[in-house]
């Protein structure tokens, strides 16, 4: 890069120092024949040395190179050749010669039969063809050269910085670390491509978010069809095939139905790994959301319906009908909500009726699950993750109790109003302040349940026969 400007510099420099040099002669050889003409119309005059003398020191300047008259008699001195001093007075015209140090402008005067020139001294130093000269264009060439490098040094560590920082962004993004941004810094082209790579990283998350979340969704969807085919797979004749005498066809027939329920059973836990998994890796690529309570109850009540509808159980949703905000991802309550209501479902008897209830008071929002079942003989340990009384996995309620904990809320177990279990999830309410209330309410119960990590238990566990 330095060297392309000393040749850029060059380029320009040397014709300017010969154009500089040409004027500077020009000039010079103006000025002698300014002082040339004040002797030559002298001598148009007069001839008288004296009076010639005195014209000569009129012209000023150094005595060195004042005018000199050849062809008044005697030696003037001078610097021209006689040689030269003879041609311009044989030809009559003005002529420059050069002579050691400088030039010298010959100017003749024709005074009757004889003719007389005047010579004038140009020294090199007033012609511009001097070191001086030269010596200054080589200093500002060596000056443009230092300032084009120190600016071009700077634009450059820009560019290269800019370019570091896109190069690590994108590595970084190959890793899958979405959150990386890049500063638009640097020349503009380099500020367009950093402001384009995070609008790709931007529209990436989106992407990936919403992949995420339709694969939630669709696992949603997936819980109701497979809770009708686990109850009508339950409804079919015991598969037991080691008591009893069986026919051929009985025993193919009892192990078929064990197969079916064996492949119903490993599906349901496939869906309840898929749900978990997307709705963590949602909650942690789009950080604290939220939705709106009411949308979600209703939604996931249209595919619950259906189910009670097959299964003749009276069921009904209330408070749902104005916009409730939580905060809290919707697919995420959609998964907690289908934990609970699917117990529902896998644990009462076919007929039995249940309702989803959601309200809002005190700085929170409470969505309630009630049923008419056998309920629930210790609440205790039915929160506890991987821990059930009935043979499943355990995982549904504490589905609900990270939901409600992630909406800085809680989950209590309680005896419903319609005689059997009464799943509350507690979610703080964001367009509200909470604020003390009566110890003894709900709010207040769930508060402290909250603060302390215990859960109430059933005053009495709850027979078959109640």
């Amino acid at each position: 890069m330095a060297g392309m400007t000393a040749l850029v510099a060059a380029a320009f420099l040397v014709p300017l120092g010969s154009t500089l040099g040409d004027r500077a002669r020009d000039e010079a050889l103006a000025d002698a024949a300014r002082r040339a003409a004040l002797v030559t119309g002298t001598l148009a005059v007069s001839t008288d040395v004296a009076v010639v003398a005195r014209a000569v020191e009129a012209t000023g300047g150094d005595p060195a190179t004042r005018p000199v008259v050849h062809g008044l008699g005697g030696d003037p001195g001078g610097r021209a050749a006689q040689s030269d001093v003879a041609r311009a007075g044989a030809d009559r015209r003005s002529v420059v010669v050069e002579v050691p140090g400088g030039l010298a402008r010959l100017d003749p005067v024709v005074l009757g039969d004889q003719v007389a020139v005047v010579e004038v001294f140009v020294p090199d130093a007033t012609t511009g063809g001097g070191p001086r000269t030269w010596l200054l264009l080589c200093g500002v060439a060596v000056a443009l050269v230092v300032a084009a490098v120190i600016v071009v040094d700077r634009v450059a560590a820009r560019a290269a910085d800019a370019a570091r920082g896109l190069v690590r962004a994108a590595l970084a993004v190959g890793d899958g670390d979405l959150e990386v941004r890049v500063e638009p810094t640097g020349p503009r082209e380099l500020a367009e491509v950093g402001a384009a790579f995070n609008r790709m990283a931007d529209r990436l998350v989106v992407s990936r978010t919403d992949e995420r979340e339709l694969v939630a969704d669709l696992s949603h969807r997936l819980r109701t069809p497979l809770t009708v085919l686990r109850l009508d797979a339950e409804s079919l004749d015991s598969d037991d095939t080691s008591v009893g005498s069986f026919s051929e066809d009985e025993l193919d027939r009892r192990r078929s139905i064990r197969r079916i329920r064996q492949a119903i059973a490993t599906l349901e836990g496939e869906v309840d790994v898929l749900i978990k998994t997307t709705r963590k890796a949602v909650a942690h690529d789009t950080g604290p959301a939220m939705c709106d309570v009411s949308e979600v109850v209703r939604d996931r009540m249209v595919f619950w319906a259906a189910l009670a509808g097959d299964q003749n159980r009276p069921h009904r949703v209330t408070g749902a009908q104005l916009r409730i905000p939580a905060p809290v991802p919707r697919a995420e309550l959609a998964a907690a909500l289908d934990a609970v209501i699917g117990n529902v479902f896998r644990y009462t008897p076919q007929g039995t009726a249940f309702e989803v209830a959601v309200s809002r008071r005190d700085g929170y929002v409470a969505v309630r699950i009630d049923d008419a079942g056998p309920g629930i003989a210790n609440p205790d340990r039915a929160l506890r993750r991987g821990a059930s009384d009935q043979g499943s996995t355990g995982l549904g309620l504490d589905i609900a109790r990270r939901v409600a904990l992630q909406a800085n809320g809680s989950v209590s177990i309680d005896r419903a109003r319609l005689g059997g279990a009464s799943v509350v999830m507690l979610l703080a309410d964001p367009e509200a302040t909470p604020r003390q209330v009566n110890r003894f309410g709900l709010v207040g119960r769930m508060a402290r349940e909250r603060d302390t990590g215990t859960r109430r238990r059933w005053p009495r566990s709850r027979s078959a026969e109640d």
